[in-house]
């Protein structure tokens, strides 16, 4: 039986701000919880997946704006909004998921469905 559990939710948006300190705990933190509870914390799986399709594709936009900062010069805005959003978003989903409200991850492909 699934337990409801909006404050490991909440810690689970807010460890994608290791990202900001070790460079790689912003996705690898939210994996682990979401591997290891997602069978006992109810919506725990939606929010996991969530967080994985988001950081999976930040890191393929900062990929893309790579080659087009050496092409056209358009990397570089790309690389400026990156980091923000990673940023921004998992503060206001962690927010959002502790009020039990829904949540948006803007520029996300669902590579988890």
């Amino acid at each position: 039986m699934k337990t409801e559990d909006n404050t490991m939710i909440t810690i689970m948006h807010y460890s994608q701000l290791l990202n900001f300190v070790t460079g790689f705990g912003g996705f690898l933190v939210p994996f682990i919880i979401w591997i290891v509870k997602r069978e006992e914390v109810l919506n725990l799986d939606y929010h996991g997946k969530a967080i994985i399709n988001f950081q999976a594709s930040m890191f393929l936009w900062s990929a893309i704006a790579i080659p087009l900062i050496l092409a056209l010069g358009l990397g570089f805005l790309i690389m400026i909004i990156v980091p923000i959003l990673m940023f921004v978003y998992p503060i206001i989903n962690g927010m959002r998921a502790g009020e039990g409200k829904p949540i948006s991850y803007p520029f996300t492909i669902s590579f988890l469905k």
